[in-house]
């Protein structure tokens, strides 16, 4: 038998392979190579380049900057600006001026000067009170709803929207157009009755404050079957009768409610709340002495104490106050303690700048005058005034608060 072919070698192996391996490279390519770039035409234009991969202008393989060049003719047709927001929308941020050709601009948001709504209003405004006619926030939204229609030209009309203690009208006007066509007049409730209820639709970031039109104080109040006489001496007395002494209030999370509990909390007393549907009815009872005290609005207990129904012995303000000047302040008694019932215009969240500076500027230029002044007056107020910014502070300064005491005093929803 002839003897079969030697294998190879490990050495000559690799030789052979090596010498196929130059032959192959030598003819490579010898049909055209795809080259693949993973993103669309024109994309990276001063990264890739699309010269040849062998020939004239061959270069190494991988990406290769090469100087982009401006196109000095683009564009050569309109080009359409897409500004995802309604026409007139954030007046002040976006500009209609042309890309190229006369007024050109650099790209992007352009700051330009809003312009005035100076027709502002063209028709009748809504003014919605959340509570029913006759009340404290009834009878401010009616003067102020005077005299912007004197200065403004249009009808404002009031809209009592009740219920709720308040939710009702506040959701309304927080579901109105945000076009300056219905704004809300209400008091300091406005802070105090979210911070119980909690409704779903948020008034606290739905609708915003124009302008603070004026306050006055809460005055504390007993019956004259209580022996005492100033606010120190109900405190001690509170003390001495833990959860004997009962106060008279319009409702579980009313204004007046909360301002019970947090002077209650401030000196460490406990007492019984009996809510009413109304002031009204938490007076009749109070007169009638079926309850001992109450935190209320000065202007239906100040009849009262004139002719010796009741008797006060403080006001909620910081300072004493000129209807009551007799009648100390609580924070002489209580260091710190001051709550003010406020009353101020707001609107929806979204309305136009210069529809609340229109709004904001009427408001303080009656505030101002001497028959408007007196009607306050009237009232137990004084006027505020002052920019929506001040405004919108002082409500969630009063939110926050009133959080926090319906948290610490353990108040439920009944």
């Amino acid at each position: 038998m002839k003897p079969g072919p030697r294998p190879l070698t490990g050495a000559l192996a690799a030789a052979v392979l090596l010498h196929a391996s130059l032959a192959a490279a030598q003819i490579y390519p010898n049909k055209p190579v795809r080259v693949i770039v993973p993103f669309a035409e024109g994309g990276m234009p001063d990264h890739v380049s699309r010269r040849p991969a062998r020939g004239n202008g061959v270069q190494p393989p991988g990406f290769i900057r090469v100087a982009a060049q401006p196109l000095s003719s683009y564009p050569e047709k309109p080009v359409r600006v897409i500004v995802p927001f309604a026409e007139g929308g954030t007046p002040d941020h976006v500009s209609r001026r042309p890309a190229r050709g006369n007024g050109v601009q650099p790209p992007g948001f352009i700051r330009v000067a809003a312009q005035p709504l100076s027709s502002y209003p063209e028709k009748p405004v809504r003014v919605i009170v959340p509570f029913a006619p006759g009340g404290g926030s009834d009878i401010t939204a009616r003067q102020v709803a005077q005299k912007l229609t004197e200065q403004l030209g249009q009808q404002f009309v009031v809209d009592n929207r009740g219920g709720a203690g308040g939710l009702i009208g506040m959701e309304a006007t927080a579901k109105a157009a945000p076009d300056g066509y219905t704004i809300m007049v209400m008091s300091g409730s406005f802070a105090a009755t979210p911070a119980l209820q909690q409704p779903a639709f948020d008034p606290i970031n739905t609708i915003i404050g124009v302008v603070e039109v004026g306050y006055t104080p809460f005055v504390l109040s007993v019956h004259p079957s209580l022996p005492s006489r100033t606010a120190k001496e109900l405190i001690a007395l509170a003390r001495t009768k833990p959860g004997q002494l009962i106060y008279a209030s319009p409702g579980v999370g009313s204004l007046t409610h909360l301002a019970t509990e947090l002077m209650a909390n401030m000196a460490k007393i406990k007492m019984i709340s009996v809510p009413y549907k109304s002031t009204g009815a938490a007076m009749t009872d109070l007169l009638a002495g079926q309850c001992q005290l109450i935190v209320g609005s000065l202007l239906p207990i100040l009849p009262h104490v004139h002719t010796g129904k009741l008797r006060a012995l403080a006001v909620t303000t910081a300072q004493r106050w000129y209807a009551l000047p007799e009648v100390p302040t609580l924070a002489e008694t209580l260091p710190g303690y001051e709550v003010e019932l406020w009353f101020g215009v707001m609107t929806p969240k979204g309305t136009p700048r210069p529809i609340i500076d229109r709004l904001n500027s009427a408001v303080n230029k009656f505030l101002q005058e001497p028959d408007m002044k007196k009607n306050l007056e009237a009232q137990g107020m004084v006027p505020s005034g002052g920019t929506p910014e001040k405004f919108d502070k002082r409500i969630r300064g009063d939110y926050e608060r009133w959080v926090r005491v319906v948290r610490e005093a353990g108040i439920k929803v009944q």
